[in-house]
């Protein structure tokens, strides 16, 4: 994955932004921009997870990776969330593809870091499960859009 400095700043990922202001501190300085190249793949499904991903303006899919091979998108990460939330879920690994869908920057963290501050914080782990739940509604409405409705719709 290759790091390059961009424009963009922590700040402009939404749930970057809604950290409290202790967990900014510790966390921040370990931010790592990087940039976001149009269908770079992040993670593989049952890959570990080596980083988590705050896209700053880029958007990533999250796809369903099924045995034999084909994909089905389940949800989009953009500057509002998070890509590689098993990581503090309780998961080394992870089903689903992370790829960049759209091309922007964001920042990268190592995913052992994350998971600390997630343990060491309750408002900072408050915030992930709800997020996580956010993302959740947003797959089950994802599901329910491809089973019910046509393309045009």
């Amino acid at each position: 994955m290759p790091s390059e400095p961009n424009l963009s700043t922590p700040m402009q990922n939404r749930l970057l932004a809604t950290l409290p202001n202790a967990v900014q501190q510790r966390l921040f300085p370990h931010l790592e921009p990087v940039s976001l190249p149009l269908g770079e793949v992040l993670y593989e499904s049952g890959g570990s997870l080596r980083y988590v991903y705050f896209p700053t303006d880029a958007i990533v899919s999250l796809l369903y990776v099924m045995r034999s091979g084909a994909s089905a998108e389940i949800s989009v990460v953009g500057n509002e969330g998070i890509v590689g939330i098993a990581v503090f879920m309780g998961g080394d690994s992870t089903p689903s593809r992370a790829i960049v869908q759209s091309a922007g920057n964001g920042y990268r963290l190592l995913g052992s870091r994350l998971k600390d501050e997630f343990n060491r914080d309750a408002e900072m782990r408050l915030l992930m499960l709800r997020y996580t739940q956010a993302l959740i509604t947003q797959m089950a409405q994802t599901a329910v859009c491809n089973r019910h409705h046509s393309v045009d719709q």
